[in-house]
């Protein structure tokens, strides 16, 4: 008897497909709420202020994971009221806006899974160029194909909004906005 995927057509096989790819993300998205309590920005952007002990400001931040201002200031402001993060006027240009890990920041990115872009990303650099063109080629004529040329995304692999969990302090447990 032949496999269950033989007998399905390959449009079929390529909507399995899409849909092992959304699903994968989603789950990945629920996995890391679970964990750690954070959505995918969240956590990268604290991985991102770990590589500057010192200190970062917002801008190098948003440059960095190629976030707006706007948005890396929304996610901030939620890491700082969960004391994951502490934000200080620069001494030499009290313009700017310094962050750095708390020590509960810390204590997340110590025992936070790795981002599944990061995974994903490896496993795609370690493809042959054409490999990879022709997997970028085939997801850019179905990003066409599904009219969705115009939405603007950041590079993150994650399902929703960039920032959709918020976490209630007095009842310790996750809710989405």
């Amino acid at each position: 008897m032949p496999h269950q995927e033989q007998v399905r057509s390959l449009s079929e096989n390529v909507l399995i497909c899409l849909r092992k790819i959304i699903q994968s993300i989603e789950l990945h998205s629920r996995d890391l709420v679970k964990r750690v309590g954070l959505t995918g920005p969240q956590l990268t952007i604290l991985i991102e202020i770990s590589k500057k002990p010192m200190g970062v400001s917002v801008g190098e931040i948003a440059a960095s994971i190629s976030l707006s201002m706007g948005t890396v200031t929304g996610i901030l402001e939620r890491l700082e009221k969960r004391n994951l993060i502490t934000r200080y006027k620069n001494n030499s240009d009290k313009r700017r806006v310094m962050v750095q890990l708390s020590k509960a920041g810390k204590q997340i990115i110590n025992s936070a899974p790795p981002l599944l872009q990061d995974a994903f990303l490896e496993q795609l650099n370690n493809l042959q160029n054409w490999e990879q063109s022709m997997i970028l080629s085939s997801l850019q004529r179905l990003v066409s194909m599904m009219n969705a040329k115009k939405i603007q995304v950041e590079p993150m692999l994650l399902s929703g909004h960039l920032d959709t969990v918020t976490h209630s302090e007095t009842e310790g447990r996750h809710s989405f906005q």
